[in-house]
């Protein structure tokens, strides 16, 4: 991706992430894959909402800064690691909206309710509680790397997509399915058919 749309992107994304709530100060934090060798990512201790272009920093898929002032996220391992075990993700979103962290503490996430959740998200694991920023949070995170999204318990979310927009909108359906589950209780699932033939669309 060239390196300039991305951060007006990146700008956007993190500003339109903000505003809806979905992070909130400084936390979250969201990447994009530049090419095979380099991936653009938010800073580490800046708030979402204010961020400008030249705020992301360049870094190779070890981790090594190749431009850019401050430190990256504490997250970069976390999305090195999902870049390194699927090929086909290009964007990272990484946040902690309230109803996803409040559903980690209570059951499992269910994305059968409607047809959105099935078409978005498909299932969507939770892993359980790491310190952020640690190996072992990347590691975990990176075992469920074929999903496309996934829950960490008392932490967030993180969505994964084929662009920034893919990966918006299923941070969006996420926290929109999590506070759906969290105001109705338990539920009926759609029948098993009706979820079968929306996973074959």
């Amino acid at each position: 991706m060239n390196e300039d749309y991305a951060r007006k992107q990146l700008v956007k994304i993190c500003a339109l992430l903000y505003e809806r709530e979905l992070t909130v100060s400084a936390g979250g934090n969201m990447s994009v894959r530049l090419n095979e060798d380099e991936i653009l990512i938010t800073p580490s201790g800046k708030n979402k909402g204010f961020l400008t272009e030249d705020d992301f920093l360049v870094l190779d898929m070890e981790g090594k800064v190749l431009g850019g002032m401050g430190e990256p996220s504490i997250e970069a391992g976390m999305h090195l690691a999902l870049y390194k075990a699927n090929p086909e993700t290009n964007a990272i979103i990484h946040c902690h909206p309230l109803n996803c962290v409040a559903l980690t503490m209570k059951r499992k996430i269910r994305t059968d309710l409607t047809p959105e959740g099935v078409l978005l998200l498909g299932d969507v694991p939770t892993i359980g509680y790491f310190t952020p920023g640690t190996q072992a949070l990347a590691d975990a995170v990176a075992s469920k790397a074929k999903s496309k999204a996934i829950l960490m318990e008392r932490h967030g979310a993180v969505t994964q997509g084929k662009n920034l927009i893919d990966a918006y909108n299923r941070m969006e359906e996420l926290e929109f399915q999590a506070k759906l589950q969290m105001l109705v209780g338990r539920c009926r699932s759609l029948p098993r058919d009706e979820v079968s033939k929306l996973m074959e669309m």
